[in-house]
């Protein structure tokens, strides 16, 4: 499975480590597509690529961050 989503972070969120927690909390390969971050706001387009449980896991722990998180496109793989 293979889901775009945006990321927008305010504040302190802009400056934690979010790809970094993913790759090593959850098993799926996450792809920086586009993103703009500076030191107190920042937008990421990532792509989340795993199982459709783990994908779910990590976008479910995504929008317990604060961030405001939009799953964009999806697209389901064999």
């Amino acid at each position: 499975t293979s889901i775009d989503v945006k990321l927008t972070a305010r504040d302190e969120q802009a400056s934690e480590p979010w790809i970094w927690r993913l790759s090593r909390d959850f098993e799926i390969k996450v792809y920086i597509v586009k993103a703009n971050v500076d030191v107190d706001m920042g937008w990421m387009h990532i792509r989340l690529e795993g199982a459709v449980e783990e994908v779910q896991r990590a976008i479910s722990w995504l929008m317990t961050t604060g961030m405001h998180v939009d799953a964009q496109q999806r697209s389901v793989g064999a």
